[in-house]
């Protein structure tokens, strides 16, 4: 999908069609004919998809007191849970379009009037939070219904040997999910991919090592659908599965304190999380959150794919030397929302195994034989050098520029570079778990990251880096 394409609005003719009783609904939304239909051209043109658009609140905030945080997060992921609710009965053709979008618009009236009151009573009322309680319908490619999997051939043959209802309810849920999968249109092939990955020449005054970390590959199966760093106390505030290495005990309900408690998975004691949402193969197959929050409840189906290999390592500045990040520092990179909210953040970054120097944000790539998915998150590497977050969790760190610099007000950190990679069956659909209505896009993909290293191991880490050593 285009940049373009993320700030596209339904045309009249769709917003029409979106309005409509008798509209196709499936797992991926309102399903729309394409205006060649309306204009007497090929009728099997690529269909689109309609999905739900709210403003984004939480990236509106700058300035959250302390004091008011608790109750704005809890605020925050409400409307959060209003847009996958609307979603789903949406996909589910439980709701007309129209219905839907003033029932939501009424919900949202009403979370966002008590987030302003909590932070008008905390002295930091913001302006112009109720003109954000308005959505409309957004257009997306649809997936094929000649591309999507079939169900497990097992649970075919039970449905077919009188299997109970309610599994067979199931697997008509499974099979009416997956249509909400990524379109073809989301794949490329990397062969067809320029090189595009630019690094900046380090100069004489460049911190040249490097600091890995050995995490492991979650071998011990921590996922959940919580997201501490955004919806800190709320249960399933992800509404898409985590992956965890690191910190054993991350979950919504995790305190600095309990962080620094707890045992992890990396060799060297770092107690840090680094998280991000699990990938799945779209093979129509149950996996164990098949009824979960955060798996099949929200959308996200089909078997979960283990990584082949984690790396996480942190470099230098091609610029300057690095200095320490304080312990407890929350790091996202990317957007969760990208699909509604633009790509103004999106920072995903999908490639290959052998061709590494070919980067794509918005498209999955199509791997030949012989080589591996690999999804690389690049952090933010500069930092405010006061606060250890943020109200909309951005603003405290940026990226350096193109020639590597920090911006004015801002010292260079060590950037966190985390490589994932996967083994995908040639010829595999596969998708990144997504809020229900972001439609699994790749744009969408994202990192989470908590230093929670000892000031000590933060030390040496930097040490390295500016002495110019790599070190493990």
């Amino acid at each position: 999908m285009s940049q373009k394409g993320h700030k596209r609005r339904l045309r009249p003719k769709h917003k029409i069609l979106a309005a409509m009783s008798a509209l196709v609904l499936g797992g991926g939304g309102v399903v729309l004919v394409s205006q060649g239909a309306f204009a007497g051209q090929n009728s099997r043109s690529a269909p689109v998809t309609a999905t739900i658009d709210c403003p984004d609140v939480g990236d509106k905030l700058d300035n959250v007191p302390d004091q008011a945080r608790k109750e704005v997060d809890a605020n925050l992921a409400q409307l959060d849970t209003q847009v996958a609710d609307a979603y789903k009965q949406l996909s589910s053709g439980q709701a007309k379009s129209k219905t839907l979008l003033g029932g939501l618009k009424q919900q949202r009236d009403k979370t966002i009037t008590n987030l302003s009151d909590t932070l008008g009573k905390a002295g930091q009322k913001p302006a112009g939070l109720q003109g954000l309680s308005g959505c409309v319908m957004k257009e997306a490619a649809a997936a094929d219904p000649a591309d999507e999997p079939a169900a497990d051939n097992g649970a075919q043959g039970a449905a077919k040997q009188g299997a109970p209802q309610q599994q067979q309810q199931q697997q008509a849920q499974q099979q009416q999910q997956a249509k909400g999968g990524p379109a073809r249109s989301d794949f490329v092939s990397i062969g067809t991919v320029k090189p595009n990955v630019r690094k900046p020449a380090a100069g004489g005054g460049a911190s040249t090592g490097s600091f890995a970390v050995q995490c492991g590959r979650n071998e011990n199966g921590h996922f959940n659908p919580d997201n501490v760093i955004v919806a800190p106390g709320v249960s399933n505030g992800a509404h898409h599965m985590h992956d965890y290495v690191g910190n054993k005990t991350t979950d919504a309900f995790s305190t600095n304190n309990s962080l620094a408690q707890s045992g992890t998975t990396c060799t060297n004691g770092d107690q840090s999380t680094y998280y991000w949402p699990v990938l799945r193969l779209r093979d129509g197959k149950a996996e164990k959150d098949a009824k979960a929050p955060g798996g099949g409840q929200d959308a996200n189906i089909g078997t979960i794919l283990k990584p082949k290999q984690v790396t996480i390592e942190f470099k230098g500045s091609p610029v300057s030397k690095v200095t320490a990040m304080p312990r407890f520092m929350r790091i996202i990179t990317g957007d969760a929302k990208a699909l509604t909210n633009g790509n103004a953040n999106a920072n995903a970054s999908w490639s290959c195994t052998g061709f590494e120097n070919r980067q794509l944000k918005d498209k999955y790539p199509v791997c030949p034989k012989g080589s591996d998915v690999v999804r690389t998150f690049n952090f933010q590497s500069c930092w405010d050098g006061k606060n250890i977050d943020s109200a909309n969790h951005r603003t405290h760190v940026a990226f350096a520029d193109n020639n590597g610099n920090c911006k004015k007000g801002f010292k260079a950190i060590p950037q966190l570079v985390q490589r994932i990679v996967y083994s995908v069956p040639p010829g595999s659909r596969f998708a990144v778990d997504s809020f229900p209505e972001q439609l699994h896009k790749p744009v969408t993909d994202h990192g989470d990251f908590i230093n929670v290293m000892s000031n000590g191991l933060m030390s040496g880490a930097v040490r390295c880096i500016n002495d110019g050593r790599a070190c493990r």
